[in-house]
């Protein structure tokens, strides 16, 4: 029979370490379910019949969604805890997992979409406070590598996976595969997260009041709507984004001022007014951005310009997944040895090299010739990643957090708003970046392919000769011969502008490294923690 794990904040449970799984199985799942809609966007616009325009809201009403329910899970959390609202939410969300397929119209999609994105949202905050107060701190480490690992390979994966469920089983598991995951998660909160009675305020104290999270939760899913819309939308010229962000300021200045004028006793701002935290949020912020080089970068380049499958791309993409599993648990190694600070410089350092390795892409690049960036690229993620979110629960422990449930909530609703807004922020940017820089390029090689240059006219003469044999006269060889020199030109810039992209994130890293470099040393490091923990036991 197992000891009982006695933890501060009077948490109690014989089997914390599979409640610790059912929390990263639920971080999974919702990471995993974003990815899978993203990716998995062309297939269910021609299953579903819809145009680009309409099926572009598919993805943004789940996220949208997990951007709003982020804040409002510390009330959630706080008010009724987590074991209640992790299997209320996971039965509410397998259940409408398994109805999405059968959703009839767009209406219908978005609305089960969103209250998808409302029940999955919960699980990422309650992840973190749960690690932190269940696992004992000699196995704090362990919890990091594993949700470390858990976000990391799931978000690389997720490509293969789409594909290999459209080809071998159907659209369906888009959705059908947090329906087969998440009861597995509920067994595991079940029996690894204890029964608590509701937390009754202390006398005296303010009551908790679900306004202010609302507002916040509001403001946040509207600003995360208008940067996901912003693109397809073309920004301030639209009314429907001007509108989006006008509302989402103002729902924020309400928070603001209600919190100052009323504040609420589940929130503690003063707790996350920290050098550390506030420079954490920042590399949290351009971590997400660098991120982008596999979500965005080198898929669009292979899909554009090789022509990749979503099958033969998530082949490139896994050879930065798989070696997380591994890479993680070393970097965790050093990380009891070694200050997080290091271990960050280091992971962002081989972030940009490999970033810059990518930069030098050219047209006839292929998967392969990736593959020894990505290596780069795979041990600098799971280096930086992991010393990351070390960093983070290293400010919990120096600050005694531990004992003050409430500021373990806050601290990861803070984390989970940052990071949704950060990655939205910065996939907005790489997509507004990447046409204009196309732009930029087809102009530039424009300039220099023009009828009538000895050059243009060689190249033309030549695809003529070769469209000869294939076309009507040579009038139409000649006609098919402009279209492809168009596309070649077409080609070429898309292929300069994937390699700015690189560089801009071979920058945002450099960033990374300075504010890094701007942190302040903690008293306590890992090493000393698990020492006395040793000790005590």
């Amino acid at each position: 029979m197992s000891t009982p794990s006695v933890k501060p904040g009077g948490v109690i449970t014989t089997r914390p370490v599979l409640g610790v799984f059912g929390v990263l199985l639920g971080a999974s799942i919702a990471t995993c379910t974003g990815r899978l809609i993203s990716i998995g966007l062309a297939d269910l616009r021609g299953a579903l019949h819809l145009g680009v325009d309409e099926a572009s809201w598919i993805s943004t009403a789940f996220n949208a969604a997990l951007m709003f329910i982020g804040p409002f899970s510390v009330y959630l959390g706080g008010l009724l805890g987590a074991r209640r609202v992790l299997l209320a939410c996971a039965a509410l969300f397998t259940l409408i997992s398994l109805l999405l397929p059968f959703a009839s119209s767009l209406p219908v999609i978005l609305v089960l979409l969103v209250l998808a994105g409302l029940t999955a949202g919960t699980f990422y905050p309650l992840t973190l406070s749960f690690v932190l107060r269940n696992l004992p701190m000699r196995y704090v480490l362990l919890g990091i590598a594993a949700y470390a690992a858990d976000i990391l390979v799931t978000t690389n994966f997720a490509t293969w996976l789409e594909a290999w469920y459209v080809d071998h089983l159907s659209w369906h598991w888009i959705f059908w595969n947090a329906t087969a995951l998440t009861p597995v998660m509920m067994v595991l909160v079940y029996f690894g997260i204890p029964w608590q009675p509701l937390p009754q305020p202390k006398e005296g104290q303010p009551k908790p009041n679900w306004r202010g999270f609302l507002y916040a939760s509001l403001g946040f899913a509207l600003l995360y709507t208008a940067l996901d819309q912003g693109q397809r939308l073309d920004w301030l010229n639209s009314g429907t984004i001007v509108a989006l962000i006008a509302s989402g300021v103002f729902l924020l200045l309400a928070t603001a001022v209600r919190h100052f004028t009323n504040p609420n006793p589940l929130i503690n701002f003063k707790f996350l007014a920290r050098r550390n935290t506030i420079l954490l949020s920042g590399v949290l912020i351009l971590f997400r951005f660098v991120m982008l080089a596999t979500v965005i970068t080198i898929p669009s380049y292979l899909a554009s310009v090789q022509g990749y499958r979503p099958e033969q791309t998530g082949h490139v993409l896994i050879w930065v997944a798989l070696p997380q599993c591994v890479l993680g648990f070393l970097a965790i190694y050093l990380l009891k040895y070694i200050d997080a600070r290091l271990i960050l410089t280091v992971g962002f350092s081989l972030v940009g090299i490999a970033c810059f390795m990518n930069a030098q892409v050219s047209s006839v690049w292929s998967g392969d010739n990736f593959l020894a960036s990505q290596a780069v690229l795979a041990v600098g993620l799971a280096l930086s990643f992991n010393a990351m979110v070390g960093a983070i629960i290293l400010e919990v422990v120096n600050t005694g957090a531990l004992s003050r449930p409430i500021d373990v909530l806050t601290f990861a609703g803070f984390f989970q708003t940052v990071r949704l807004m950060g990655g939205e922020t910065g996939a907005a940017l790489m997509q507004h970046f990447i046409p204009i820089r196309e732009e930029f390029h087809s102009n530039i090689l424009g300039l220099n392919v023009q009828l009538g240059q000895p050059a243009t006219n060689q190249r033309l003469t030549g695809l003529t000769a070769g469209m000869a044999a294939h076309s009507n006269g040579l009038t139409g060889a000649a006609e098919r011969a402009a279209d492809i020199l168009g596309l070649q030109v077409r080609q070429q810039s898309f292929t300069l502008a994937i390699s700015d992209s690189f560089m801009l994130v071979t920058w945002s890293a450099i960033c990374c490294l300075i504010v890094v470099a701007c942190m302040a040393g903690v008293p306590t490091q890992y090493r000393q923690v698990v020492t006395a923990t040793a000790k005590a036991a």
